[in-house]
């Protein structure tokens, strides 16, 4: 095994030789590369102690989710090459647990679930000193939140995940909160808390599943199965999308009205088509990225939204997630399905451990009258996706993250996040698995920053015509010939993306943060244009 180092400049001179996504030398637009700058190493392996990071620009502070102390960390990043930790603000007093957190004006607002998750979790506001300001209660599990950019609101995403389908658990509702922090986020009350609910579409199921959105919880409502993933906000600050990643659907809410005014179906991803080919086992030894009779559900988590020409437009790093409880669990082999011999009449050879046996799908996938397979869906799509304010798909990056690493690391091709020496383990399961981006503008670009949260590292994509997105950078400082458990393998499943441009920058220099959940560090990148 070779030892990978930061090697952003190395592979943008890769990839124009394998793959020509970059441009030539002197023509079409400069691209970027990141230069890692520093890190912050919390020392706490496989605990989650670096999950989400925001950025307060007045106090040069990184405020990290550090679910394994049930904190927020605040770094100190006045010098980037040299982030540490200031103090902690606890959260056990209000909860069991941070799972967001994000800062406006001097404000930081954290969400925390109850214990247990099923109660109504809560929205803490303190200062960037980590002094207490106020409280409020929002829905079940707020698993993210953000302000608007006009910062007179907190949207809150409440997964409201439940307990389990045994009989007798709980199963609390998916919803949005939405909090008026006007002129007010030192002292918000509880009345300025207003919730958006998808109670409207009870009794809507069949439609709903005929246009694509999955419906499926054992005995669940609508407002029981949607569970809120993810919020991205429109500029104008008057509505949000919402991923709702168990469903494969996107809400579209409007904040002012705190009203779902729809449910948008995302659609499946046709894998027999060349472009969008993947390895699907992880037992034949090689890197095989090939097209399979399969769809994938996109099922994104990190969502972004930035500005195009005058329209809003959406970007989704397409992770997937199976649903897997007490009493229910949806995740299957292929090898265990019964196809359709009509629809698969060659399902012998394509359940082969080294071919698509090994593949984890849904049972939920479509069946005939005789309970045989007719589809077969897996989690995921090993992308990123770019789509309009409506939902409709502008751009695909197709097999390019499986094709990009292949070349890039191919000893270590879709590795796992907590070993090392573990090539092709995750071929079976989401491969790279994308998990969240953040969009940034760079000498009059705009730019997405992707994180895989499997093999590691961050992909980075011109974006700025968003139906031709186009490669430009991948870095990791993930070290293949360390021991992760020790911390000398560098950087393992980031999980966080947050770009900080320049006018916010201590440096006066873009710079790109990744917050890193397994290995437990905060690594902060300098955004760094091509000299051409």
């Amino acid at each position: 095994m070779k030892k990978i180092g930061v090697i952003s400049s190395l592979l943008v001179g890769c990839s124009v030789v394998a793959f020509g996504a970059a441009p030539a030398p002197g023509k079409g637009p400069p691209g970027i590369t990141l230069e890692e700058l520093g890190t912050y190493a919390s020392g706490v392996f496989d605990g989650s102690a670096a999950e989400i990071v925001a950025h307060d620009p007045r106090t040069q502070r990184l405020f990290v989710v550090n679910a394994a102390n049930a904190t927020v960390d605040v770094l100190d990043i006045e010098d980037p090459s040299d982030p540490t930790l200031e103090f902690a603000i606890d959260a056990t007093e209000y909860g069991a647990v941070v799972n967001s957190v994000d800062v406006r004006k001097d404000v930081v607002a954290a969400a925390v679930e109850a214990d247990p998750s099923q109660e109504p979790g809560s929205v803490v506001f303190f200062d960037t000193d980590g002094e207490f300001l106020s409280e409020v209660k929002v829905g079940a599990l707020p698993d993210m939140l953000t302000f608007t950019p006009d910062g007179t609101k907190v949207v809150v995403a409440n997964e409201g995940e439940p307990a389990g389908y045994c009989e007798g658990t709980e199963d609390p509702e998916g919803s949005v909160s939405i909090i008026d922090v006007r002129g007010k986020a030192r002292n918000v009350k509880q009345s300025d808390v207003k919730t958006a609910t998808f109670t409207s579409f009870n009794g809507r199921k069949d439609e709903l599943r005929a246009s694509g959105v999955r419906i499926f919880g054992p005995g669940a409502t609508i407002a029981q199965d949607l569970e809120p993933e993810y919020v991205a906000v429109s500029t104008n600050s008057s509505r949000a999308w919402v991923a709702l990643q168990e469903n494969n659907a996107l809400a579209i809410v409007d904040l002012d009205a705190a009203r779902v005014k729809k449910i948008v179906p995302l659609g499946l991803k046709d894998h027999w088509r060349p472009r969008n080919g993947f390895d699907a086992s992880d037992e034949d030894g090689a890197i095989n990225i090939t097209s399979h009779p399969t769809s994938g559900m996109y099922m994104p988590d990190g969502i972004d939204s930035f500005r195009v020409r005058g329209r809003d437009v959406l970007i989704m790093a397409n992770e997937g997630d199976a649903r897997e409880y007490d009493c229910y669990a949806e995740e299957a082999r292929a090898a265990d399905l019964e196809l359709d011999p009509q629809v698969f009449p060659n399902a012998a050879e394509l359940q082969q451990d080294d071919n698509l046996g090994r593949l984890k799908t849904t049972t939920t996938s479509p069946t005939n009258d005789e309970g045989q397979y007719t589809e077969i869906y897996s989690f995921g799509a090993r992308s990123f996706s770019i789509r309009n304010a409506r939902g409709r798909l502008l751009f695909d990056s197709g097999k390019e993250f499986e094709k990009k690493t292949a070349a890039l690391l191919p000893d270590e091709f879709n590795s796992n996040n907590d070993e090392n020496d573990s090539f092709d383990t995750r071929s079976d399961d989401k491969g790279p698995e994308p998990e969240g981006v953040d969009v940034g503008r760079v000498a009059g670009r705009t730019y997405a920053f992707i994180g895989l949260e499997r093999v590691g590292g961050v992909m980075v994509y011109d974006v700025s015509r968003p139906a031709n997105a186009r490669f430009v950078d991948y870095a990791t400082s993930r070290d293949f010939d360390g021991d992760p458990a020790a911390g000398t393998a560098g950087d393992l499943g980031p999980e966080g993306i947050l770009f900080i441009p320049r006018n916010e920058s201590s440096t006066h220099k873009p710079l790109v943060v990744v917050a890193n959940e397994v290995i437990g560090t905060t690594t902060i990148y300098e955004v760094r244009r091509d000299k051409r």
